[in-house]
């Protein structure tokens, strides 16, 4: 089944993704994103995370803290990219599962002497039921992964941090 097939797979309009495709590959900055997001506490550790009209908590009873998140966009980041790339190559994705795991330790975001307080290494397990896909698909969205998924080359380089620091 070729990708102009079906117009939605996945969930995904694949004829608009090919077009966007199409208008990235003659300007570049048609792909260029520069999100911002505030947080704002809201008591304990809960943080109310906002971008445009959407919020997220983090933190407090029952919900992710930052460390879970950051592993959870991860797992989600590619989710998201290997069902676009499934749907442009014509798979139907019945079962997708990312399974992301990593270690840090507290001792740094307690205040006391440590090497650093974030994640010393993070591994996760890519599931995939695609039914029809051959050897060749199946590498295609693992390179896709491996070379294409934003959060994952954001964790595997280092990022410059600016902070800047005032009081009200």
């Amino acid at each position: 089944m070729g990708s102009g097939t079906m117009s939605h797979i996945n969930g995904i309009s694949v004829a608009g993704w090919e077009a966007f495709r199409d208008e990235v590959r003659k300007d570049a900055s048609l792909a260029d994103r520069r999100p911002t997001v505030l947080a704002r506490w809201v008591g304990g550790s809960r943080s109310r995370v906002e971008f445009e009209e959407k919020t997220l908590h983090i933190g407090g009873d029952g919900e992710f803290n930052a460390m879970q998140a950051l592993l959870g966009a991860l797992a989600a980041c590619d989710v998201d990219l290997i069902t676009l790339h499934a749907a442009l190559l014509g798979l139907e994705v019945k079962d997708l599962r990312v399974e992301a795991t990593g270690h840090f330790n507290v001792r740094a975001y307690l205040g006391l002497e440590a090497p650093g307080s974030g994640y010393t290494g993070i591994s996760y397990k890519i599931i995939l039921n695609a039914p029809g896909a051959d050897d060749e698909q199946i590498r295609s969205l693992r390179e896709r992964v491996e070379r294409s998924s934003p959060v994952g080359d954001s964790l595997a380089r280092s990022i410059p941090l600016t902070i800047e620091f005032s009081t009200d």
